[in-house]
């Protein structure tokens, strides 16, 4: 059974505690083994989390979970961009699956709830179906 490992941002903790129980619900139906669950401030702490358990040979691949709102400034944008791509590199690097259930950038109060399930499974599929 594969190991994967989930790595959440905490700044919207209540949104992504629930997205967690999707995501292992998603993982036993795929017989993925969800084996460590690391805690990172916000999408910017995400792809060190992710790069550290990519290194380690017990673990098959991630999925990131987090929510990126719209604010005032671009600054969202630009910052979800650049994890979003340092994610996609990342998985070129130690070719393992990163499974994308970050919801934004940009995304404001209406858009978040309809997508954490969605988001949530869709992740954990991908890295399934990337390790088959």
């Amino acid at each position: 059974m594969p190991n994967i490992a989930l790595v959440c941002g905490s700044f919207h903790r209540a949104e992504i505690e629930r997205m967690l129980t999707w995501a292992r619900e998603e993982a036993a139906l795929h017989q993925l083994e969800v084996v460590d669950v690391v805690w990172v401030p916000g999408a910017m702490e995400v792809p060190l989390a992710v790069d550290r358990l990519l290194n380690d040979e017990e673990i098959d691949g991630v999925a990131c979970f987090g929510i990126i709102e719209k604010g005032q400034t671009q600054h969202g944008l630009a910052m979800g961009q650049a994890v979003i791509k340092t994610i996609i590199e990342l998985q070129l690097v130690h070719e393992k699956p990163v499974g994308l259930g970050i919801i934004g950038p940009g995304a404001e109060t209406e858009h978040i709830e309809p997508r954490l399930e969605p988001h949530a499974r869709a992740a954990v599929a991908a890295v399934s179906s990337m390790l088959q």
